[in-house]
């Protein structure tokens, strides 16, 4: 015996099924909403974490290079200060030793030329005569000094001092057959300021440049 066909009874309601989709979109919608919020939240924040150590660093950097400039600044002004520092010391003592001399020949004027004949004599030997010349008021006075120098050295030669208006308080010649020396206190300086000079240019000094750098603190 055939069974008969069971009918398909349609047991869908389609409006209701497309509500049920409708409401399956609408929700996996906000989740994906969220989602892209939660990761654009997390990208911002990651961005915004790179741009602001961006630009800290720039700032440091910037920084740096400014400290860096005001570094080489300093040190280039305290280089020019202990250099000028320098060459004012030693243009201090060379003027304070000026005039220390300038003050032993006021108290002692024949003792420069004194030690030079002490100098000569010591190596003197058969001269025939010696002949001094200094600063012409000084001349009695050098030939009591020298007459006592010649005596307790044993030269047997002819003694001779000279005054010579061309020589300055200090200065002397001391004169023999073949050979002589002389006190000149304009050139001893001439030297010195040489010496002086070569001394601080060893150091990276123009006294000229330090000179002009003191007059300008000067008038400011």
């Amino acid at each position: 015996m055939q069974t008969a066909p069971v009918k398909f009874n349609f047991d869908l309601d389609l409006g209701r099924r497309q509500e049920r989709n409708s409401i399956v979109s609408d929700t996996a919608m906000a989740a994906m909403l969220a989602k892209a919020r939660a990761e654009g939240y997390e990208q911002g924040l990651a961005d915004g974490g790179q741009s602001a150590a961006a630009k800290a660093a720039q700032r440091l950097t910037l920084a740096a290079e400014s400290l860096a400039g005001h570094t080489a600044t300093m040190t280039a002004a305290l280089d020019d200060r202990t250099r000028q520092t320098l060459a004012e010391a030693v243009e201090l003592a060379a003027t304070i030793g000026r005039k220390l001399a300038a003050h032993l020949l006021v108290r002692e004027p024949v003792g420069e030329i004194d030690a030079l004949l002490t100098e000569c004599l010591a190596s003197l030997d058969g001269v025939p005569h010696l002949v001094i010349r200094c600063a012409p008021e000084l001349a009695d006075a050098i030939r009591e000094v020298a007459t006592v120098r010649v005596s307790a050295s044993g030269f047997a030669g002819r003694l001779v001092v000279l005054g010579d208006p061309e020589l300055a308080q200090g200065d002397g010649k001391i004169e023999w057959v073949d050979g002589g020396l002389v006190r000149d206190r304009a050139l001893l300086e001439a030297e010195i300021d040489g010496r002086i000079t070569a001394y601080l240019a060893a150091k990276g000094i123009s006294r000229s440049s330090m000179a002009n750098l003191a007059a300008g603190e000067n008038e400011q």
